[in-house]
Parts: C-alpha cells; sequence; structure tokens
C-alpha cells in the first residue's frame, strides 16, 4: 500500500478527494459508486435490507446504477432502494460531527477520547494529535468503562467510521460520534499543517 502526501514534504499527488453531499440526488439511474462516496453509510444501509454489498456473491460495481442491481436482485423497486438510502442517511447523520464541532468539543471537553479508525501505518504517518490508534485492547477497555464516555471516531475521508460507530453505540456506548470527512476534512478546515494523502493498493 502507498501513501501519496499533498505536501512538499511527501510524494506529491493530484487526484479527486472525497467530498460528502448531504444533499444529493438520486435516480434509478445513478451509479453505485457515485452513493458509495456521497453516502458513508449506503454499503451498510444496502446489506442490512436487502443483504447487498457485504461480500463477493452479493457485490455490485461502481459503474452499476441503482435500476440495474434492482433488477438483478429480485426485482426491487428503484425508488424503495433510494427512499431507503436516503433514510438511512438521515439517521446517520444524528452521528456526524463536523470538524468544527469536533473541535469545539475537543476544546470544551477535554476528557473526548478522540479515536483514529485507520490503519496503524496511517496513523503513524499523520494523525490528528491527541487521538490514540484504535485497538482490539483500547476497544475492550472503552466497552468496558463508562457508557456515556464521550468518544469521537475518524478515519482518513469519512467513508467507514460511520461502521465503527455504529458498532460502538450497539455496545453501549451511545455517546459515540464520527468525524464527518475524517481527517482528511480536519487537515483542510482545521489544521491545515497534516499533510493530506490518498491511498494506493500497489499491484
Amino acid at each position: 500500500m502507498a501513501y501519496y502526501f499533498a505536501e512538499k514534504q511527501w510524494k506529491f499527488c493530484i487526484s479527486p478527494l472525497w467530498c460528502r453531499d448531504s444533499h444529493m440526488t438520486i435516480t434509478p439511474e445513478t451509479r453505485m459508486g457515485t452513493i458509495m462516496d456521497g453516502l458513508p453509510g449506503a454499503r451498510r444501509a444496502l446489506f442490512a435490507r436487502y443483504h447487498l454489498g457485504g461480500c463477493q456473491s452479493c457485490g455490485f460495481s461502481p459503474n452499476e446504477t441503482v435500476a440495474s442491481l434492482c433488477a438483478r436482485n429480485g426485482g426491487i423497486e428503484p425508488q424503495e432502494m433510494i427512499a431507503h438510502l436516503l433514510a438511512a442517511h438521515e439517521h446517520d447523520l444524528v452521528f456526524l460531527l463536523s470538524p468544527a464541532d469536533v473541535k469545539q468539543r475537543l476544546e470544551h471537553a477535554p476528557e473526548t477520547v478522540l479515536i483514529d479508525c485507520r490503519t496503524r501505518e496511517e496513523h503513524e504517518a499523520v494523525a490528528i494529535p491527541g487521538s490514540q490508534f484504535l485497538t482490539q485492547e483500547l476497544q475492550q477497555q472503552l466497552f468496558a468503562a463508562d457508557p456515556l464516555q464521550d468518544i469521537i471516531l475518524y478515519d482518513h475521508l469519512g467513508k467507514n467510521v460511520l461502521d465503527t460507530c455504529a458498532w460502538f453505540v450497539g455496545h453501549g456506548m451511545k455517546n459515540t460520534r464520527a468525524l464527518q470527512g475524517g481527517i482528511d476534512a480536519w487537515s483542510r478546515e482545521i489544521d491545515t499543517s497534516l499533510p493530506r494523502y490518498q491511498l494506493e493498493i500497489e499491484s
């Protein structure tokens, strides 16, 4: 796995970076890749209701449309799937905090636990100051501690952190929230000294 940082002290790479669109419009012809990029909890929502996207046998490609996915999976009504995705996204918004909100919480509630859900390599390369890398041991400690502990999770781009947030909430940690847009949004809006980067899987 290679790391490309958009800063002078790192290997320079220009590429489109993900940006969450809370007002995106979805039609039957919208491609699944667009939905996955725009709605960070979409894959979890599809798997929960339709058992789609969780494994190779029930997966879909980024270029497949909503209509195509529905047609080849028992004739699901596209508008029903779209309504479910948007409703799930509205529910997810409750758990998302903007970078500015996270900054304010950390300043006014220093006991808040900030947790990095990325890989160890990413954490060691660049991390939000004061954050802890999520290990199995740390997770067990938190689950055994105060269920009202304020916890904020973050990943790279905000695409996967909601799944971890749901896992924490499901284990009784009701005050767990997620950083909207991940460390990439934090580096753009709060701390510009943190280098931005893109991951590329090496062949």
